[in-house]
């Protein structure tokens, strides 16, 4: 793998929304430019196969500081 993909899923999203559901958050080692920030996972699948580059899954943290995820 050339580089690596980072995503999460949004935080403001409504169950049953047709929109897509996660966020790119960066990219690292591949020279590419993206121009949607909202994407569906197929299309993140879809761009990592064609640049081979690896997706990487960024855990929710909690929503103050402060507190502990649960």
């Amino acid at each position: 793998m050339s580089g690596k993909i980072f995503y999460r899923e949004r935080s403001k999203m409504a169950d049953g929304a047709k929109q897509p559901r996660y966020i790119l958050v960066a990219v690292s080692d591949l020279n590419l430019k993206v121009y949607g920030q909202h994407l569906r996972m197929c299309e993140l699948k879809h761009i990592a196969e064609a640049v081979g580059a690896e997706l990487v899954a960024l855990p929710r943290g909690s929503k103050h500081q402060g507190e502990e995820a649960e």
